[in-house]
């Protein structure tokens, strides 16, 4: 089974986006897949460089990033959709995953 990371914006949006974020972790985990959620890693929020830092290492332990709306307008989640596609791991939008399983 693949490992999938989350990526999104979270940086200035309210709660930093965490909703959208365990509302599709919950959806892809029961559509049977292992999830690595980057607001379950830095439940407290922190700087931008320390959760970088602990999101980037957990990226690592995955093959496949998957990206919510608005990702291209996040620094954060562009850099870790650079990193993916350099070390060849596959990205894809979170909801195709998400609409493919309920076909």
């Amino acid at each position: 089974m693949k490992r999938i990371y989350l990526s999104g914006p979270m940086t200035g949006l309210p709660g930093l986006n965490f909703a959208a974020f365990h509302a599709m972790t919950t959806n892809l985990r029961a559509g049977g897949h292992t999830v690595t959620n980057p607001a379950e890693i830095n439940p407290d929020g922190g700087t931008w460089n320390d959760c970088m830092r602990r999101d980037i290492a957990a990226l690592m332990d995955c093959d496949t990033v998957a990206t919510l709306p608005g990702w291209q307008e996040s620094k954060g989640a562009q850099l870790e959709v650079l990193i993916a596609r350099h070390l060849g791991m596959t990205v894809v939008n979170a909801h195709d995953l998400v609409t493919r399983e309920a076909v």
